[in-house]
């Protein structure tokens, strides 16, 4: 707890932690926006659900360009530094470290770009504009030319790299390349949940991020399940796309129990925020809780994100291997609630149970950090 309170109350960290609930309405508004103008042929309500998956990323894109700006103020004001030079400096480098080509020309489609790492950069830019700032204001007195000298060096570094024509958002894909090839393997899988909720909790979207480099490849595996379940053969794959479904009930970090947690805690503000949290994580909409709480840079909820998908991954691939579940079969859509999706995926009802014991982990495994949480809030 002392550690946990010490590191959570830096004058950083409670600037990320104020600055991403209010970045949630450029989300919202992205996704009211983009899910009119994505280009989908069939009528407005017939087609809800794959226009809220395409306009998901962009949206995501206006959140980070909102966090950016809210982020800035809430450091400048938490560090007390001028805040127009830290604002327009943290704006002008998270301009310049956005994914390359900058392709304004196709602004729906750039946007789904951004989204992906959108809100790494604009924490990272914001934190380091602001940083930079305060150690200038050491080695000069007058305050508004310190911040003037930070953000000036700064942002001649963030155009040093822009000239270069390199961006952190294509240097985080290209790192993220080899899990592509990691196949049908216990490893494989271990690597993938602790990347996937890792980079959430450092602001990047996991799932989306990762999607472009490990769906390919674990939807060929799910498709040769199916293929084989068809024919009635042995089904040949462990890690596919469907496996997924026992690791996240909730969604990332599988956060259906801290929801539920959260519903019944006895500080109101968390009470509130996990009655309204509780029912989008039966569908596996997990976005309103890791902003909302937020999960994000918060110390306190990074070990159970991280930790309790890896028991829940390693329990379901051992359940599935020594054959007391079926391996999944068919893909399922994870906006399905988890005891359906399961169970359509394998056919078989004793998925239901593997769920039910990985929610009970799951929970375990929450409880204390939700209460520590509550304490610190609390003193």
């Amino acid at each position: 707890m002392p550690v946990l309170r010490a590191i959570g109350e830096a004058p950083a960290l409670v600037a990320v932690r104020e600055a991403l609930p209010w970045s949630v309405a450029g989300l919202i508004a992205g996704l009211v926006a983009f899910m009119v103008i994505v280009p989908v042929a069939h009528p407005f309500f017939a087609s809800i659900l794959p226009r809220i998956s395409l306009a998901e990323l962009p949206a995501f894109g206006i959140m980070a360009i909102s966090l950016v700006l809210i982020l800035a103020y809430r450091l400048a004001m938490h560090l007390r530094l001028c805040k127009p030079p830290v604002i327009a400096g943290s704006a002008l480098c998270f301009a310049l470290a956005l994914p390359r080509p900058i392709a304004i020309a196709q602004p729906l489609a750039y946007l789904n770009r951004v989204g992906e790492s959108g809100l790494f950069l604009a924490i990272i830019t914001a934190l380091t504009v602001a940083l930079a700032c305060r150690a200038a204001r050491r080695f000069i007195a007058n305050g508004l030319f310190a911040d003037c000298a930070g953000v000036a060096l700064i942002v001649a570094l963030a155009a040093g790299l822009f000239r270069l024509n390199l961006s952190l958002g294509n240097a985080l894909i290209a790192a993220l390349q080899p899990l592509a090839h990691l196949g049908d393997t216990y490893t494989a899988l271990m690597v993938i949940v602790i990347a996937e909720t890792l980079l959430w909790t450092f602001g990047i979207h996991g799932p989306a991020t990762l999607a472009a480099i490990v769906t390919p490849v674990y939807l060929t595996l799910q498709q040769q399940n199916t293929a084989a379940f068809g024919a009635h053969t042995p089904l040949p794959h462990i890690v596919v796309v469907s496996l997924f479904l026992f690791v996240f009930p909730g969604g990332a970090g599988a956060t259906l129990p801290l929801a539920a947690l959260l519903a019944i805690s006895k500080v109101e503000r968390l009470r509130k925020l996990g009655r309204l949290t509780v029912v989008p994580a039966i569908f596996n909409m997990n976005e309103p809780l890791v902003f909302g709480l937020p999960i994000v840079f918060n110390p306190f909820f990074v070990v159970p994100f991280v930790v309790v998908p890896i028991l829940l991954a390693t329990i379901s691939y051992f359940a599935i291997a020594a054959g007391w579940v079926d391996r999944p079969a068919l893909w399922v859509p994870s906006s399905l609630p988890t005891f359906a999706s399961t169970y359509l995926a394998t056919a078989d009802v004793r998925a239901i149970g593997l769920v039910c014991v990985n929610l009970v982990v799951a929970t375990l495994m929450y409880i204390p950090f939700v209460r520590a949480y509550e304490k610190h809030l609390t003193e």
